[in-house]
């Protein structure tokens, strides 16, 4: 008998993520997981689902946690036997006011941000059968920080060819700012930025090793800029409202079969924009 297909929705429990899965329980086909750090945070979050009339599962998941990961990808293997959507949407950002120290918001949110999510690609990556889709969440603030990395950083960034490469630019940035070097090698002074910058750039990178494996075929993995929201990372002040937020990400979701763009591609508002100006 044929399994299920499933959703998992990282970091899924207020904000876009919870829009995200609103949005899949109204249109994905199987099942949907909103997943969070605290239980009981999750469990709200579905229970809100349900008094609008949807219906989503909940599993714990801290994505800088890797025992927490692999509890996933045990019970995602054990109970449908692969993945058939997996967004990664959990993320930090200090606010602009922060108090922390730029060094610690450097390695807070790198490893957040970049290493965790990349930890959860990793290990979920090969539970994804044909036609599943990956969806990386990530902001308009790639581009900034890429406009303002110096143009031989930028350069740079842009031959790395594979995610080790991506990582050690990832590396550098904090052992940069450890230095106090980071603006004399050409970063900008934006955490939240890079970050985003390292997710992005290894996109279409994981794109290519899904397409080499020839086991499994039509997985598209994207990444993209939901936009300005009005969420408690934003403060409260985009201008979009978490559904509208949720817009390019579920449209990537929802892909279907064979589709042949978007493809490792950066899309905002539905459009594919160019990683470099």
């Amino acid at each position: 008998m044929a399994q299920s297909a499933v959703a998992v929705v990282t970091g899924s429990n207020k904000g876009i993520g919870y829009a995200i899965v609103r949005g899949l329980c109204k249109q994905f086909k199987g099942d949907v997981y909103v997943t969070a750090r605290d239980e009981s945070r999750g469990k709200e979050a579905v229970a809100k689902l349900e008094s609008e009339g949807l219906h989503a599962k909940f599993h714990q998941l801290d994505i800088d946690d890797k025992s927490s990961i692999d509890r996933l990808r045990s019970f995602l293997l054990e109970k449908y036997g692969g993945l058939d959507l997996l967004v990664n949407n959990a993320g930090i950002a200090f606010k602009n006011d922060s108090p922390a120290p730029f060094l610690e918001q450097a390695e807070v949110t790198l490893k957040t941000n970049f290493w965790a999510t990349l930890d959860v690609c990793r290990s979920l990556f090969p539970l994804l059968r044909s036609h599943a889709r990956v969806v990386n969440v990530s902001s308009f603030m790639t581009k900034f920080a890429l406009d303002r990395c110096s143009e031989s950083l930028r350069n740079e960034l842009r031959a790395c060819n594979s995610v080790d490469d991506v990582s050690r630019y990832m590396t550098k940035f904090v052992e940069d700012v450890r230095a106090g070097t980071y603006q004399a090698q050409g970063w900008p002074q934006s955490a939240y930025g890079i970050g985003n910058v390292g997710l992005s750039l290894v996109t279409p990178i994981l794109q290519r090793e899904i397409d080499a494996d020839t086991s499994r075929n039509d997985i598209i993995v994207n990444a993209c800029c939901p936009g300005y929201v009005a969420t408690d990372m934003s403060s409260f002040k985009g201008h979009k409202t978490i559904d509208e937020g949720a817009d390019t990400p579920l449209f990537l979701s929802l892909l279907p079969p064979s589709a042949t763009s978007p493809r490792g591609e950066f899309i905002s508002d539905r459009v594919v924009m160019p990683y470099w100006s």
